[in-house]
């Protein structure tokens, strides 16, 4: 048996997610119709491997906004978090500084690895991914860029492939 399959044994195959849209134009603008396409592709990606999406919001990037619908989250009975929007490095984007605060412990593997793989995509734009992951409570967050592309990218090739191996870490 290989080592990553060595490690994934006896971990269970499916849990219940949170997912969170943090960006102030698409909060402001869910009221007129607008579709969240990250969060949609979130739902998807996440049901699609079997994962029941048991809560979903739109938050404005502002501190007490994201504080408060990260405690909600992390309140229902959701297995792991995954957050997009809110990472880029205008002012108003504060998703990071926030979520950072609140994490118990990081995986700086995510991050890193997404910014490499994002790299691939993109080049060296990727230096503005702001991406990062971590432990609350024993529930796993996942904090990604808004884009549609970063989304999927993260969602198809590392959080699903990986998840089972991380919450059978987290629960230990």
């Amino acid at each position: 048996m290989s080592t990553p399959a060595r490690h994934k044994k006896g971990a269970k195959k499916h849990y219940k997610c949170a997912i969170l849209t943090i960006s102030t134009s698409k909060y402001w603008n869910k009221e007129k119709g607008e579709e969240d396409i990250s969060g949609e592709i979130a739902k998807e990606l996440a049901a699609k491997s079997g994962h029941e999406v048991v809560y979903y919001d739109v938050l404005p990037d502002e501190e007490d906004k994201i504080h408060a619908g990260i405690s909600k989250a992390l309140n229902t009975d959701a297995d792991f978090v995954i957050t997009t929007g809110g990472t880029g490095l205008t002012k108003n984007d504060v998703t990071i500084e926030v979520i950072s605060k609140l994490i118990d412990k990081e995986m700086h593997g995510f991050g890193e690895l997404f910014r490499q793989r994002s790299y691939e995509e993109i080049g060296t734009a990727t230096v503005l991914s702001r991406a990062i992951a971590g432990v609350i409570t024993q529930k796993a967050i996942f904090c990604l860029p808004g884009s549609p592309d970063a989304v999927r990218l993260a969602l198809t090739e590392i959080i699903m492939p990986e998840i089972a191996h991380i919450m059978k870490h987290v629960r230990e």
